[in-house]
């Protein structure tokens, strides 16, 4: 098997730092790697499998040569690069935004649908933290009862914005246990002990960018039909890691709480955690720093026919970003699409 010369563009980011974890719990095979950043970043020294490297200014020419780049850069670095590496004879796995609903780019949770990567023509796009981990648990649902209807509302974690918000976590919830003003920055309301309904700008139809994107990304990957119904409502909770989902479903034919459970007991890379009597059920705090998506309180939606509803939790660091980028990489070079 060829192996790739890998880079890691964004590495000293916190998805590409977890990314770097990720890489080396999974013990990825290459025949190189470089780590890439802003030219704030570059010559800084990151560790990686116990050796020091130098981390390199990201600019078109420092990619020649490189096959795969797992990329956290952010979109506008996205925008401006994917398509010189590509060039360069690299494939582009984009964890931003910039090109996840292009058509003629594989947007692809890996182990949901890995046959997507086979279109690509340079470029992979990871979805939304928020959508990766409900992927893995709808597709196997999917597969058996057909998704008739769709309503999510997510509690998403402050990591999802970035390091300068869970410093704003911090500090916040610091200065109210204080009594003490707070000037908030990463977010237009406070988070400390506060619950706000806006995850990034509003579009036109009332909906923010982050529920359309839920929306948008749902219907891609699992490539439902544009007659199914999906609706989002996204919110920042005062959690610093791990993202939870309630989860509204209406399907084409009869399904049972029980046979949801059996489904994603054997589904891959989900757990299910379902005892309420027990209080056994997925929070953040059960969910940090572990790989898979966890699913509990699974029972019938008394609101729809053929209707359940669920919750589902997961490190969003992981599942929706780090990790889906590591396991495309590696279906890229199981599949030897490089």
């Amino acid at each position: 098997m060829r192996l790739p010369v890998i880079g890691v563009l964004g590495a000293t980011g916190v998805v590409g730092r977890e990314i770097l974890k990720i890489l080396e719990e999974n013990d990825v095979r290459y025949s190189d790697i470089k780590f890439f950043a802003s030219k704030k970043s570059a010559g800084k020294t990151i560790e990686f499998k116990g050796k020091p490297f130098t981390v390199i200014e990201a600019t078109p020419d420092a990619f020649e040569g490189v096959n795969i780049v797992l990329a956290s850069a952010g979109g506008s670095t996205s925008l401006a690069l994917a398509h010189e590496i590509v060039k360069r004879g690299g494939v582009y796995i984009d964890n931003s935004s910039a090109f996840r609903m292009e058509d003629d780019v594989p947007l692809v949770i890996a182990g949901v649908n890995d046959e997507d990567l086979r279109k690509h023509k340079g470029i992979i796009a990871n979805p939304n933290c928020s959508t990766s981990q409900l992927m893995l648990v709808l597709k196997p649902l999917d597969d058996y009862a057909k998704i008739k209807r769709l309503i999510v509302s997510t509690y998403q974690s402050v990591s999802g914005a970035g390091l300068k918000a869970i410093t704003e976590l911090k500090d916040n919830t610091v200065a109210v246990n204080k009594g003490e003003k707070f000037e908030n920055s990463a977010f237009k309301k406070p988070i400390a002990y506060n619950v706000i309904p806006q995850i990034d700008v509003f579009c036109d139809n009332g909906y923010t960018k982050e529920e359309m994107k839920v929306t948008n990304e749902t219907r891609k990957i699992l490539h439902l039909s544009p007659s199914v119904p999906i609706s989002c409502t996204a919110v920042r909770v005062p959690v610093f890691r791990s993202h939870s989902e309630a989860v509204n479903i209406e399907f084409e034919k009869p399904i049972t709480p029980e046979k949801v459970r059996e489904i994603l007991s054997n589904a891959w890379g989900v757990e299910v955690m379902d005892n309420p009597e027990n209080f056994e059920f997925p929070t953040p705090v059960d969910t940090a720093y572990k790989n898979p998506v966890y699913v509990g309180r699974i029972r019938k939606d008394i609101a729809f026919d053929n209707g359940i509803a669920l919750w589902c939790v997961a490190d969003n660091l992981r599942i929706g970003a780090a990790l889906n980028t590591v396991r495309i990489a590696e279906k890229v070079i199981e599949m030897q699409l490089f």
